[in-house]
């Protein structure tokens, strides 16, 4: 059997072992704080004009929220790079964003994997390195030919979030080495070189949520430490994992997922705890949905999509991509959230 058809019966085995934890019910319980459009932004040391600004990553620094949205330049090929520009958080939970912003180009297609785009990016950082998972959609041989393909991307930037080096992510197991299409991922504890890895790969037909353990130079997943957290309930076509990682205590740390909705092809999202090996401590029901004019209608309708999570105070802040055309930001509290989730027995 090859490592992708065992890894597929794995994650096949979830949809009876990880379903049932989860309700179709939605209550949203972010406030809107405030939107950027993409004529709110000012893009330097490049000419073209910002038609798309969506599905961000975030990092704080002190009061300093630096936001990495996914940037669509005109529309010759809907290629995407990723962005930066930089709010105060203060200012920004009161409501107040100064426009235009200014912003620049941070990670552009420079490698054949990535040739179609660079895409949602998940910022983990902690204090002393900056890393970037992101959606390289490119070229990968194939047969003699090329294939297009998404891959997991991994990017370290440096002083002036400058690119450093970046690679995509592949799964090694006794099988051998494998390349999956895969997304969608965050780093949950990083230990020197090596970190747990929340990702969703997907094998043939078969898309859930994952955890393992993953080297980072260069990136491979070791297969034999990969076990399903998450799977699709009855109603959902998929679930995804949404943001980075927030640590919440010693041994527990939040993150968003979307599920993407049967009845009207909407993304909602929602929220779970975690250990630090990535099992499932409790996972909420819909937590925000796209509501009204701005968030229903764009370019891919009805979708509200991570990518950032951050804690400031008392407040949770999601960042998140509005219809693939701009970006949100939206704020509770802290013990909102912990109210709202539903603990796993063991």
């Amino acid at each position: 059997m090859s490592l992708e058809r065992r890894l597929r019966a794995k994650g096949l085995e979830a949809f009876h072992n990880l379903t049932g934890l989860r309700k179709p019910s939605t209550r949203d319980i972010f406030e809107r704080v405030a939107y950027v459009f993409p004529d709110d932004l000012r893009v330097s040391r490049y000419p073209r004009r910002v038609c798309a600004a969506f599905n961000p990553g975030a990092v704080l620094k002190e009061e300093d929220l630096h936001v990495f949205p996914r940037l669509i330049f005109d529309y010759y090929g809907y290629v995407s790079s990723i962005g930066l520009f930089t709010v105060n958080v203060e200012e920004l939970l009161d409501g107040r964003v100064g426009k235009p912003l200014d912003a620049s180009v941070v990670l552009w297609p420079k490698e054949l994997w990535e040739f179609k785009g660079c895409e949602d990016a998940r910022v983990y950082d902690d204090g002393r390195e900056t890393l970037v998972l992101y959606t390289g959609f490119g070229y990968h041989p194939k047969d003699g030919d090329l294939e297009v393909r998404w891959v997991q991307g991994l990017a370290s930037l440096g002083d002036g979030w400058k690119p450093l080096k970046r690679g995509f992510f592949s799964i090694r197991g006794v099988e051998g080495e494998y390349i999956p299409k895969m997304k969608d991922s965050a780093l949950l504890v990083k230990r020197g070189g090596e970190a747990i890895l929340l990702c969703r790969p997907t094998f043939d037909d078969v898309e859930v949520c994952w955890r393992g353990l993953a080297d980072l130079n260069p990136p491979v997943v070791d297969a034999e430490t990969m076990e399903p957290v998450l799977a699709p309930e009855e109603w959902e076509f998929k679930v995804g994992w949404s943001t980075n990682v927030l640590q919440l205590s010693s041994n527990e740390y939040m993150v968003g997922w979307h599920g993407v909705v049967k009845a009207d092809y909407s993304y909602r999202e929602g929220l779970a705890v975690l250990d630090s090996e990535g099992h499932l401590l409790a996972v909420s029901d819909y937590l925000l949905y796209p509501q009204g004019l701005v968030e229903e209608y764009g370019d891919r309708p009805l979708v509200v999509f991570g990518n950032g999570l951050v804690r400031y105070k008392e407040f949770i802040l999601w960042v998140g991509g509005v219809s693939d055309y701009c970006i949100g930001f939206f704020k509770t509290e802290i013990e909102k959230t912990l109210e709202n989730l539903n603990w796993v027995s063991g």
